[in-house]
């Protein structure tokens, strides 16, 4: 295949390869692990508690300091600071002093000369316990009323009464497992010492300032005695938003008391036992419907795994509340949202923030009222569709946001018709009733997805942009590069401004102590948010630049253009360069810094009514699958994915993240299965005993397309942001599979049970209590 020549192309717009890709293939790429290490590092690993809940009664770690290559033991009680990581509620110990409140949880910190020996050095601490009572699951915390944070309600007209009178009335429930992020790279800091009481930290964190602020507190420092560096990560998902802090809290501690650099890094088998997940949720529902399966009152109740702590909990079940009606008006709804507290790892931020949860329930409604009635699930999902007009009415959210920008009816109608969706029903019904064993399944489903953090102060970000006397630029700013491809998006957009080739702007490490006051990188903002800053700067600059060209050549500065690395005023024409250099030697600032924050949004935590989001992300999927009902075993056939991503910044990395969300969310909905033990142990650890997708299972037509429309919103070169949307697409997979399994019910009105990840396990489980 030959390659595209996007040398004349302009930045924006075209498909550039990753900035980082030559790096990532050839290895080249630093990473926290490659930074160089210091003479003297030493290296710390976490001892772990054998208990979900229990008293410590006594803790020897003689035995654990007479280990070779120990240089020290560090306990709750030598941290000089606050033992503490959290960014809510201060309820997270970097090191359980009194109580351990999950299996693993951290006791003790082990500094030895190298990884291993301080690994084997921390299995030797002698610990007694007294037990004390565990809850381990959800549904276990809902029903003794423990809570990391109180319920949360919110309710449009009256549900009750709704329900009472609508003609079809039907109840269910589900369970909805949760998931293991499994980045490439583990959790890492690399904590170096400084003069005048100041640490540089290294850090695999999606949240530089967060985590600065963590050390800080762990030191008892000042926030400026804290620089927090990151250049890329290798993998995030929202699992290094906020628990990275307390391994680069730890590292810093042992920094400081040990006067060495100190690298925590955890292997994979402490990483998955020791960090959170995506929370599980337990759901109920009692829907009241018409004839067309169109919604007429609904009650659901939302019950999540949290663990021992909110962490980030609040706003991942307000975002699970806040995406219940998915592309679809609910008029009459009530909805309960409760937080269970756990004896687990506290679960966190993952990919969708808890609005694939939010989802999941509202498409589980949806599939049982088409079953219930005999009706294609996708005629039941247009009834429900909001109105595209407020003449149409239909157009305001249960929290009371306007829906400006719909445009889910025309793209389902597209997909429907380029994946020939009717006539492949067909095909299937008659292949279901032509076959005992083999069934297949056929689900469209849709996505609307709210872009911008809930948390209203976490919408800004600022940047730097450095145009050097030869014409180079360098730019910085807030935001991580995780593999999505920020970076790149950044460079475009920077060159795009200056009308320049992309090869001439270089990004530097995300630094605190450049760029102060970060946001996380995550909600899928991003791009929406360093974009706009970093375009800012570069505007700033480029406007001086044109207020110079305009003066050497006489012209009004309208006329100054910026294009193909040249500038053109009047008669005159320089290369970027050659004007740059002449604005040097003028003495024209050739710096500046940018900042933006989120137009129009606003919410109110405590009624959870207002605009949380700027705008909507909309896209569908269809999927069809094969199901060997003796064994449980399945294949995906076949997908069709039409996805809205505004004008895109770049195609190629677009597609690329709709193609890795899809997967990653089919991963989850169907072989992602956590199991722990009655004593509250993690068993599936390692990848021996966890299964996340791989080559062999894309489907072998894989078809993606960009649906064309631009944001309605002023986001960044009227784009939109990619980064989660697109896991809630493989809902069409789970509920394909769901109907695979369906047809194994000769009435075909029979209530399928079936809870995700749909395992052949599961998929066993639910034709067997069909045949029933």
């Amino acid at each position: 295949m030959q390659s595209m020549n996007t040398s004349a192309l302009p930045p924006v717009g075209t498909p550039l390869p990753h900035e980082s890709a030559v790096l990532h293939v050839t290895g080249a790429a630093t990473y926290c692990d490659d930074i160089r290490e210091l003479a003297g590092t030493l290296h710390g690993a976490p001892g772990r508690s054998e208990r979900a809940h229990a008293r410590i009664l006594a803790m020897d770690l003689e035995p654990v300091r007479q280990a070779p290559g120990v240089r020290a033991v560090i306990t709750g009680a030598d941290i000089p600071g606050v033992n503490d990581f959290s960014f809510t509620l201060k309820d997270d110990p970097l090191l359980a002093e009194k109580e351990v409140l999950y299996y693993g949880h951290p006791v003790f910190l082990v500094v030895a000369e190298t990884h291993e020996q301080a690994r084997k050095a921390a299995r030797l601490a002698k610990i007694t316990y007294e037990d004390l009572p565990a809850l381990l699951t959800a549904e276990a915390a809902a029903a003794a009323n423990a809570e990391v944070l109180p319920p949360v309600e919110v309710n449009r007209g009256n549900a009750p009464a709704a329900l009472a009178a609508a003609p079809h009335r039907l109840q269910g429930k589900t369970h909805l497992g949760g998931q293991e992020h499994f980045y490439l790279e583990s959790n890492i800091a690399y904590a170096v010492p400084k003069e005048e009481d100041t640490i540089h930290v290294w850090s695999s964190t999606q949240h530089p300032s967060e985590v600065q602020h963590a050390v800080a507190h762990a030191l008892g420092y000042s926030v400026n005695q804290v620089t927090l560096e990151a250049r890329r990560l290798g993998g995030g998902f929202g699992g290094k938003e906020s628990q990275p802090a307390q391994w680069a809290c730890l590292a810093a501690v042992a920094a400081k008391l040990t006067g060495h650099p100190v690298k925590v890094r955890l292997d994979r088998d402490d990483d998955m036992a020791l960090t959170g997940k995506r929370h599980d949720f337990h759901i109920e529902y009692d829907a009241g419907f018409d004839d067309r399966g169109q919604l007429l009152g609904l009650k659901v109740l939302l019950v999540s795994r949290c663990g021992y702590s909110p962490d980030l909990s609040g706003p991942v079940n307000d975002r699970a509340v806040f995406h219940v009606d998915n592309a679809y008006y609910l008029d009459q709804v009530a909805i309960r949202s409760l937080r269970g507290k756990t004896h687990t790892v506290s679960n966190t931020a993952f990919r969708g923030f808890g609005g694939p949860q939010g989802i999941f329930a509202i498409e589980t409604v949806l599939e049982d009222i088409a079953r219930y009635l005999g009706l294609d699930p996708l005629e039941v999902r247009r009834a429900n569709f909001y109105g595209s007009t407020p003449e149409e009415g239909r157009n305001v959210t249960h929290y009371g946001m306007t829906v400006e920008d719909n445009v889910i009816a025309p793209l389902v109608a597209q997909l429907e018709k380029d994946c020939d969706y009717r006539a492949r029903r067909a095909a299937i019904a008659r292949f279901n009733q032509e076959n005992a064993v083999f069934k297949r399944g056929l689900s469209l489903t849709p996505v609307k997805f709210g872009i911008s953090f809930t948390a209203t102060q976490f919408n800004q970000a600022g940047a730097l942009v450095h145009v050097y006397s030869d014409g180079t630029v360098l730019a910085n700013h807030g935001g991580i590069e995780m593999g999505q491809g920020l970076y790149t998006k950044i460079r475009q957009i920077v060159a795009q401004e200056l009308g320049i080739p992309v090869d001439l702007v270089r990004l530097s490490a995300t630094n605190t102590s450049k760029v102060p006051n970060t946001s996380a990188t995550a909600a899928s903002s991003g791009t929406d948010l360093n974009g706009k800053a970093s375009q800012q700067a570069a505007a700033a600059i480029r406007e001086r630049l044109t207020a110079f060209a305009a003066e050497q050549a006489g012209v009004a500065p309208a006329t100054v253009q910026f294009q193909n690395g040249r500038v053109t005023a009047g008669d005159r024409t320089w290369t970027f360069q050659e004007l740059v250099k002449a604005a040097y030697n003028a003495r024209i600032k050739l710096w500046e810094s940018g900042f933006y924050k989120t137009p129009k949004i606003h919410y109110d935590p405590k009624t959870m009514r207002g605009r949380p989001f700027y705008y909507f992300a909309y896209g569908a999927a269809a999927s069809e699958v094969i199901l060997d009902t003796r064994t449980g075993e399945y294949r995906v056939l076949r997908v069709d994915v039409l996805h809205d991503v505004g004008r895109s910044i770049n195609p190629a990395l677009d597609l690329g993240q709709i193609e890795g969300g899809f997967i990653q969310g089919m991963g989850w909905l169907t072989t992602e299965e956590l199991w722990w033990r009655p004593d509250g142990r993690l068993m599936t650890h390692a990848p021996s005993t966890y299964k996340i997708p791989t080559a062999a299972d894309l489907p072998p037509v894989f078809n993606v397309k960009l649906f064309d429309n631009a944001n309605v919103e002023d986001s960044i070169h009227k784009s939109k942001a990619v980064g989660e949307p697109p896991l809630m697409l493989p809902f069409s997979v789970f509920f394909a599979l769901r109907e695979a399994v369906g047809a194994t019910d000769p009435t075909g009105r029979k209530f399928i049970a079936m809870d995700a990840p749909a395992t052949p396990e599961t998929l066993l489980n639910a034709i067997r209590d069909l045949a029933r």
